[in-house]
């Protein structure tokens, strides 16, 4: 899991979360290129990007780097209109605000998802825009 935030303080209660609910985060970040180095080094399963970060870098042009190397992202950032003009290059948005349990979950679904289990529902708040980017099956017709 990688983690691209400009508010650290929240990031790090994210991270947290989910490393108690038994993710591995291999790096937290509020920085485009930090978190291309770091997706490079060793390719994160899902990345949670913020529309807006540090240094003005853009979170959308980051999402677009990233699914070309293969990396599913999760938009999470309360700029949902621009989330969803972006639906191209992200498999989905979950909206701040979102509690870290709300997170948790989409990434469950998320990551079951991407595996093929369809057994799980997506959680309140999780919009999922494209299911047949890099790792999600398209839903049986």
């Amino acid at each position: 899991m990688l983690i691209v935030e400009d508010e650290i303080l929240p990031a790090m209660a994210l991270r947290d979360e989910l490393e108690d609910a038994g993710y591995h985060v291999m790096d937290l970040t509020d920085r485009h290129q930090e978190a291309l180095a770091a997706a490079r080094g060793r390719k994160p399963d899902l990345a949670l990007v913020n529309i807006e970060l540090q240094g003005h870098d853009d979170g959308i042009e980051l999402a677009r780097e990233l699914k070309a190397m293969g990396v599913p992202v999760l938009f999470i950032s309360g700029q949902v209109s621009r989330a969803r003009s972006a639906q191209t290059v992200a498999i989905g948005s979950l909206p701040k605000p979102y509690s870290a349990l709300d997170m948790v979950k989409a990434v469950d679904y998320l990551l079951r998802h991407q595996a093929g289990d369809e057994s799980m529902a997506p959680p309140p708040g999780l919009e999922v825009f494209d299911e047949t980017a890099p790792g999600l099956k398209p839903d049986p017709v």
